[in-house]
C-alpha cells in the first residue's frame, strides 16, 4: 500500500516542479502573511496542483497544507504538504527550497517526497520501501560517537535564547565538525550518510514530515528534541543517523 501512494506522491512532486520552475528567478510578486510569512503565487498555485492530484486519486484522505489549509486533519490518512519550503529563498532567487509531501497514517507517517527542482534532487522514501535520491537507495552513516561526527543546525532561535543552550554548545564543542546547511538539504545529507545528525529548535510538522520518512527509511531516527515522535504540533527536530540518538539527546539535556 505505501508504495502506491508514494508513485502518487512523486507524480504530484513532479507537477509542482513544473510550476516551481516555471515561475523561479521571474521577480515573482511577495504577500506576507499574517504570521509575516511570505507567500507568491507559485507557492498557492503549486499546492493547489498537489491537492488536485491527492484529492482525484484519494478522496476520502484528509489534506493539511501550508497555503490552502486543512481539511479532515482527522482521517485516517492525512496528506502533509509544503510547495515551497523555504519561499524567502525562492524569492531571492537561490536554490535552498524544497517541495514537501508526506503521508500520514493514523499519526504514523508513511510515505515522504522531498523535491527540490532548482537545487537539482529528489529524494523519497516510504514505510518497507527504503530511501532514495535520485533513483540510488542511501543509508544513514555507521558513525557510533559525538567526537566522530558531524552536526547541521537549522533554526535555533528558540533554542539559544532557552535553558538548554549552554549544553548544546558543550556538544558543539565534542563534534568532529558542524554546518548550517539547513532546510531540505541536511535531511537529504543524513539519509545518504553524509553527515550524522540534524538539530532544529524552530520547525512546522509540513517542513520536516517528509523528510522524517526519508531519514528514518534511510535506517535513521527522527524525534523532537525531546525525544518524542513527531505530532501535527511538533516545532523541533532531533534526526541523527540512529545510533547517535540517544548520545546527542542526553547531551542537550545535560544539566537538567
Amino acid at each position: 500500500m505505501p508504495a502506491e501512494f508514494l508513485a502518487v506522491a512523486l507524480d504530484a512532486a513532479r507537477a509542482a516542479a513544473d510550476v516551481v520552475r516555471r515561475h523561479y528567478q521571474s521577480n515573482v510578486a511577495v504577500t506576507l502573511k499574517a504570521d509575516r510569512s511570505p507567500v507568491t503565487v507559485a507557492d498557492v498555485e503549486a499546492e493547489r496542483v498537489i491537492r488536485g492530484i491527492l484529492s482525484q486519486r484519494f478522496p476520502g484522505h484528509g489534506f493539511y497544507g501550508e497555503e490552502t489549509g486543512a481539511n479532515a486533519l482527522d482521517a485516517e490518512y492525512l496528506w502533509l504538504v509544503d510547495p515551497i519550503d523555504g519561499t524567502k529563498a525562492y524569492v531571492r532567487g537561490y536554490p535552498m527550497f524544497s517541495t514537501q509531501i508526506a503521508l500520514m497514517h493514523r499519526g504514523r507517517l508513511i510515505v515522504g517526497v522531498s523535491s527540490a527542482p532548482a537545487y537539482g534532487e529528489l529524494a523519497w522514501g516510504g514505510v518497507g520501501l527504503g530511501a532514495w535520491l535520485d533513483d540510488r537507495r542511501i543509508e544513514v552513516s555507521d558513525v557510533r560517537t559525538i567526537e566522530d561526527a558531524a552536526l547541521s543546525t537549522g533554526n535555533l532561535k528558540t533554542l539559544a535564547t532557552g535553558p538548554r543552550w549552554p549544553a548544546f554548545g558543550r556538544l558543539v564543542g565534542r563534534l568532529n565538525r558542524i554546518r548550517g546547511y539547513g532546510d531540505f538539504l541536511h535531511y537529504h545529507l543524513l539519509a545518504e550518510g553524509c553527515i550524522d545528525a540534524v538539530v532544529e529548535s524552530d520547525v512546522n510538522i509540513l517542513d520536516v514530515a517528509a523528510c522524517a520518512v526519508i531519514v528514518e527509511a534511510a535506517g535513521g531516527r527522527f524525534t523532537d528534541l525531546d525525544g518524542r515522535p513527531l505530532t501535527l504540533e511538533t516545532t523541533s527536530v532531533l534526526a541523527t543517523n540512529g545510533r547517535l540518538h540517544d548520545l546527542v539527546l542526553e547531551a542537550i539535556h545535560a544539566g537538567e
